[in-house]
């Protein structure tokens, strides 16, 4: 998966509609949609597209969207 494909599955995960406006530097943090809900979203995600488990504390230690996705690929 490149990094394109993360961006709009992330943006699913987390029901966010206007994808056009993300890109690999965008603080994560910061979208209107972002919450507590969205992390467990995240995590599931995660494990259900990567087969990767994941704690709040990997997310914690990222910034971008693009830190998610190479926490994804590591």
């Amino acid at each position: 998966m490149n990094l394109q494909e993360f961006i709009e599955k992330f943006a699913e995960a987390i029901e966010i509609e206007e994808v056009d406006n993300l890109s690999g530097e965008t603080v994560f943090r910061d979208l209107d949609e972002w919450s507590s809900l969205s992390v467990m979203l995240l995590i599931a995600f995660y494990d259900e597209e990567f087969e990767k488990e994941i704690g709040d504390a990997a997310i914690k230690g990222c910034t971008t969207i693009e830190d998610l996705y190479n926490l994804a690929i590591a």
